[in-house]
Parts: C-alpha cells; sequence; structure tokens
C-alpha cells in the first residue's frame, strides 16, 4: 500500500535530515526500516534478555567490580558476556529512556538532549547531584561490551556506542548520543516487553523491586520458580540466601502494594523453596497465551 504524499514528504526530509548526522546515502524506506517500533509514552519497552538475567543487577550503592568477559546469569538458555562495570537497574533505568527518546529517528543518528530533559523524563529534579549520577550512569553504560545470544537472535556491541557532552554558553548543558543500529536485532518478534512506567518510577531507590517487576513483566504466565533461582537471577549480593529471603519479602510486597495502588493484579506467595506470582497479562500477552492455546487444538 502506498504512502500518502504528504506522509511521503516528512519522510524524506527525516530520512535526509539522518542520512547527513550518518554520512550515508539512506532511502526514505530503508531509513524507516531501521528504526525502534513506536510505544507509548506509559510504557518502557525493554528486551527481555535485560529483564530475564543479571545484566542490570538488584544491587545497592557502593563499589561495584569491574567485569572481563563474564559470563551473566540468564534465563531460559539465553547467553550474556558481559564487559564492563556491574551495571544496576539506576542504570536500565537510563538505558530505557535513551531508547525511549531515541526511538523517533534511525538508530546509528546522533541523539541531541539536554540533561534537563533527561532527568525530567526520568522523573528527576534537575540537581547538581543528579547531574553528576545521570553522568556516571552514561559513562558506565557506554563503558560496555556484550555478545548476547536469545532465540535464534545475537547482539555484540556496546549498550551505547557513542556518548559526548556540549556545554553552552548559557550552561546548558547537552548531551549526544547515538546508538548501534543493530540493536534492533533486540526488539524483533516477541523478543521484548512493555514495562509499565509508572509502577517502575514508584519503586525507585528499591532495585529488587524493580527488577522483579520487570522479570515478571516478561512472563505471560509465569511458572513456580525456586528462590535459590530468582537470587542467581536477579545478581544479588546478599551474603546468604537467608538474607536473601528478607530482601525478596520486601521487595515482593512493596511491588503488591505499588501495583495495587496503581489498579494492577499482582500477589505471591511462597510455598518452601518455591515462589508462585500471579499477574494479569498485558493484551499482547493475552493474544500471545491464546496463540499459544490455538496451536495445542
Amino acid at each position: 500500500m502506498p504512502i500518502p504524499a504528504r506522509q511521503r514528504a516528512l519522510l524524506e526530509a527525516r530520512c535526509k535530515s539522518a542520512s547527513a548526522q550518518l554520512g550515508l546515502e539512506l532511502s526514505p524506506d530503508s531509513w524507516a526500516s531501521n528504526r525502534l517500533p513506536q510505544w507509548s509514552d506509559s510504557v518502557r519497552r525493554v528486551p527481555n534478555i535485560a529483564l530475564r538475567s543479571a545484566l542490570f543487577g538488584a544491587i545497592s550503592k557502593g563499589r561495584r567490580p569491574y567485569l572481563e568477559r563474564s559470563e551473566i546469569h540468564a534465563q531460559g538458555g539465553n547467553s550474556v558476556i558481559y564487559t564492563g562495570v556491574m551495571l544496576d537497574q539506576g542504570d536500565l533505568d537510563v538505558w530505557v529512556t535513551v531508547l525511549h527518546m531515541a526511538r523517533a529517528q534511525a538508530l546509528g543518528a546522533e541523539c541531541r538532549v539536554t540533561a534537563y530533559r533527561l532527568l525530567k523524563v526520568l522523573g528527576r529534579t534537575d540537581t547538581g547531584k543528579n547531574r553528576q549520577i545521570l553522568d556516571r550512569h552514561l559513562s558506565r553504560l557506554k563503558a560496555t561490551a556484550l555478545q548476547l545470544r536469545f532465540g535464534e537472535h545475537s547482539y555484540e556491541g556496546s549498550l551505547l556506542q557513542e556518548v559526548y557532552r556540549e556545554h553552552c554558553e548559557d550552561r546548558t548543558r547537552s548531551y549526544v548520543i547515538r546508538l548501534n543500529p543493530k540493536l534492533q536485532t533486540l526488539f524483533v518478534g516477541d523478543q521484548f516487553t512493555e514495562v509499565d512506567w509508572s509502577v517502575r518510577q514508584a519503586l525507585h531507590g528499591k532495585p529488587l523491586a524493580q527488577w522483579l517487576h520487570g522479570f515478571y513483566a516478561s512472563h505471560a504466565a509465569p511458572f513456580p520458580l525456586k528462590i535459590e533461582t530468582l537470587h542467581r537471577l536477579c545478581g544479588s549480593r546478599a551474603s546468604s540466601l537467608s538474607d536473601y529471603k528478607k530482601d525478596l519479602r520486601r521487595a515482593f510486597d512493596s511491588l503488591s502494594g505499588v501495583s495495587a495502588a496503581k489498579g494492577q493484579s499482582f500477589s505471591y506467595e511462597t510455598q518452601g523453596a518455591l515462589v508462585r506470582v500471579k499477574t494479569t497479562p498485558s493484551c499482547s500477552q493475552r493474544r500471545h497465551l491464546a496463540r499459544m492455546r490455538e496451536a495445542l487444538i
């Protein structure tokens, strides 16, 4: 079906701008195909491999180790080989926010955004301390090297391909960020989850609760899991499994409370070494479950 003339003209203008930034000759059709899929402002679309692994760990503030070609725990036969400083849920917040702001343009094009704007979308106040924290997050995300294998797909590269800072005369600080075009692989098929941003923001400062929210949001019908398995997958640095069980209970209680306040269903129960969770599937997950049922008929 042909694109209407008005939309075609707009697409060609954006393509021309992107071509100039990239130094490449791109057709409007190829440029459109090199963008992230669109999603609403109420959610953040996150690759499942980032939600079902310890890549962005449920860890608290403090010193963290540098990892070199370390195998990160991941669910379901996925493989994550990582080089860089250990990442946390705050790093995930910043990364998915950059993806959110860059989704309207071609992957690989420069995304220019002020520190004020980036902090605002993150839900943070624009203070000197928060700017320093944001700087550290962006630096960590840039200094990463990943080898990912999930399903029939793979990705090798960094989380942020390029980051540099511009300081204007009016003291406005802007970031120029470039994403690897191959990141598009992380969003093919059903390899991603739309995470409710309001719930995640309400859990800010509670990394284990944030990790649990993303992990269970990525499953249409969660299976019971061992507490030991969750401990491994979330990257917890709790000194013992008994300490982790206490942390886990508090995190689940926080997630249940926030979900209820947002009108969403989330419940859990522990049975010995197992955790059972019940959630309400999203619309896309309900369609996925329906297709699975039809395939069994």
